[in-house]
């Protein structure tokens, strides 16, 4: 099993996205690289923190590979919007990939490198060491599996189809 924290906008979709693919076998959202222990959402939206939404997700690789897992992450999110993806605006929005593996984090790097490649505008979606992650409220968790209607600006249809 390996966990990675991937933040792509509101982690309500991003969470819905990865839970229907096979090979995640846990997934909850939070709030990463805070500055404030423990915050609050309300803090976090008020820029307070500095942290940013992010889904905490433990997968098995040998059922999805790091590199599908980074290639599907790049299929839903814009990777070169500064602080927003859809309509969410603020720095709590802000697209990243984070570990606590420095191996992983060599990989996740390795892999945004050569994406570049394909690019002539920046990609700025960070990718560091994960510093802190504090699970989010409960009624955040799974909010979509309990909101079927609820705002996302992912796509989840696309979890279905092959990358």
């Amino acid at each position: 099993m390996q966990t990675i924290y991937l933040a792509g906008g509101c982690f309500w979709g991003v969470q819905g996205y990865f839970d229907l693919l096979k090979g995640v076998v846990s997934s909850q959202v939070g709030y990463a690289n805070s500055k404030v222990e423990s915050p609050s959402y309300q803090q976090v939206c008020n820029g307070e923190t500095g942290a940013v939404e992010a889904v905490e997700i433990i997968f098995d690789s040998n059922f999805l590979s790091l590199e599908v897992l980074l290639k599907r992450f790049f299929s839903i999110i814009n990777p070169f919007a500064l602080n927003y993806q859809g309509n969410d605006r603020g720095t709590q929005y802000r697209s990243g990939i984070y570990t606590k593996d420095a191996q992983m984090l060599r990989e996740i790097k390795g892999f945004v490198e050569n994406l570049q490649k394909q690019f002539s505008q920046k990609i700025v979606t960070e990718t560091s060491l994960l510093e802190n992650f504090y699970p989010a409220e409960d009624y955040h968790q799974k909010y979509l599996a309990k909101n079927p209607n609820g705002y996302c600006h992912i796509d989840l249809s696309k979890a279905k189809q092959d990358i």
